[in-house]
Order: C-alpha cells, then structure tokens, then sequence
C-alpha cells in the first residue's frame, strides 16, 4: 500500500523543514461565438451583488448561440526542497495544461442556474528537470438549479459537481527484491488528488492520490436578503452586498487503475456548513468541513465550483 492511496493511514507522512517556489501562468481565448460572439469579454451589471444586466447563458446548452467557450493554456513550475536528518531532498516539476471551457451559467462569479464543464490535459515539459515524465486527464462539471427567492433569500440554489481525473503515464514497477514503487506518476499537487479546500475539504491537503481519481459534491446555497452591516457606515470600505449560507456534502476515491469496480466503492465522505460573502465583486468564503479524520476550517476566495 502506498502513502496516499484510497485505503492508506494518515500517519504515512514525512515532516520536515523545507521551501516551495512556484511559477503559474495562464493564457485564455474567448472563442467568438455565444456570449462573446462581439467581444472577447462579458459584462455584468449587478445591484447589491445580484445581476440584473443579461445572463451571459444557462438558458439552453448550445455553444454557438449561449454562454462562453474558452481555449486555455497553462504553464506551471514548482521547485521544492526538504531538509531531513539523512540529508536534503530536492524536487521540481515543469509542465503545460491545455484546456477547454464551456461556461453555461447565467453569472461565472456566483452561478444561480446553468452549467460548466473543463476538459483539460497536462504533461510535463520535454527536457524539463523532472524526474519522470507523466501526464493528466481531467474532466470537470458543474450543474447550477434555481429555486427562485423566499421571504428571507434573494436567492435559493442546488449546486453540484462532478470531477475526474486519470493519469497514464502512471507505472507501478517492482525491483529484483520485490519492492514496489512508482515511476511516470503525474505529481501529487497536481495530479488525481483529492484533499483541501477545493475537494473533500474535511481531508487534509493532497490527502488522497494515485493514478486515478473520482470525485461529487452537493451544496445547498441560500443567499440572504438580511445584512447586518449595510448601514455600518465604517464598514462600508468593504463592500459588503451579501452573505450566503451553504451546507455541502463530499464523496470521493483514489484508485489504481480507470476501472468501474476500482472507482465505484469504498468512498471518503464529508460535509460541512460554509459562511460567503460577496465583497468587492468577489465571493469570500470560511468553510468547516468535517470528515472521519478529523476537521477542517478553510478561508478562500471564489466558489469551490
């Protein structure tokens, strides 16, 4: 059994003093049709942190005519190093992600109906520093359903999310002895991960990982009309519109190998109740997620999904 793999203790750790540097750019293009069939960008126009300008999509599922289709590329480096008592450990991975985005929610900020969906691959880099040369496939999908407004909230949503992953590259060999150990693999920070404040937040970060991943997750998302501090004139720098309650449940696996019975069984669970806010134009979010292994309390910017 290796650290990190479904059935894996989370006491298979290494601590240690160390240092991570790390280099992310990303380009993206608009394609011209939908919603930026004129214009590569999307404008919205929102009172109190709700739209009242056109939804840029979410009405039917058709590219050419709603929502926005986005080609990415992505370049990403990382150079860790570890100081242990046998001595330094040192690590880096250099590589490009290619991507699709088909964004189908009537507002990509704080959806309240709609979908999204994210094809991408990565590989590491030819000639780069990494060890090994791995590559990643992932799919992404959201699902947004309004429930309309209520006598205390503007608005009322069910929010779902599905996202796999698969790598290859990822090789399990054997040495003469007979120990295990894995070649090829896409890196653990990067690669069929599951842990953190992104998927299955009740785990610690990249608490699962391995040659493939499967993940869901359900929010309920109920945006109040009340906000205590509107009239507070000497919080009014904030610009604070509203607050949102959301309670939220997580399943998930790691698994060797890209196959129904691999994937469909013994899943990690957790839920959690999350306090956002919509300051500046941006959805701040405090999370506390709670899993078998413990709790986890995060504090992000954006939506999870």
């Amino acid at each position: 059994m290796f650290p990190g793999s479904n059935d894996s203790s989370n006491e298979l750790y290494l601590e240690a003093d160390g240092s991570s540097n790390w280099f992310d750019a990303r380009i993206e293009y608009a394609l011209p049709f939908g919603a930026t069939s004129k214009t590569g960008m999307v404008r919205y126009q929102l009172k109190n942190g709700l739209l009242v300008s056109e939804p840029s999509g979410g009405a039917q599922w058709n590219p050419l005519e709603s929502g926005v289709m986005v080609a990415t590329a992505r370049y990403f480096r990382r150079s860790q190093s570890f100081e242990f008592n046998e001595g330094t450990q040192d690590g880096s991975i250099s590589a490009m992600e290619f991507g699709l985005l088909y964004d189908n929610t009537d507002f990509a900020t704080n959806p309240s109906y709609g979908s999204r969906q994210y094809l991408a691959f990565s590989q590491s880099m030819p000639g780069s520093d990494d060890i090994y040369d791995w590559d990643l496939w992932q799919f992404n999908g959201s699902k947004f359903i309004s429930l309309g407004a209520s006598e205390f909230a503007h608005q009322r949503i069910l929010a779902f999310n599905f996202w796999a992953a698969y790598s290859p590259s990822w090789q399990v060999n054997h040495t003469l002895d007979g120990t295990k150990f894995i070649s090829d693999a896409a890196p653990y920070n990067e690669g069929a991960t599951l842990g953190g404040f992104k998927r299955l937040r009740g785990y610690d970060f990249y608490r699962f990982h391995d040659k493939a991943a499967i993940y869901g997750a359900f929010e309920y998302r109920y945006t109040l009309k009340y906000n205590p501090i509107a009239d507070v004139n000497w919080l009014k720098f904030l610009k604070l519109d509203w607050f949102q309650l959301v309670g939220f449940v997580e399943a998930g696996r790691v698994a060797p190998h890209l196959t129904f019975d691999a994937l469909w069984q013994d899943y990690h669970y957790d839920y959690g109740v999350s306090l956002r806010a919509m300051m500046s134009g941006l959805v701040v979010r405090t999370e506390l997620a709670n899993s078998k292994e413990g709790a986890n309390f995060w504090v992000m910017i954006d939506q999870p999904f």
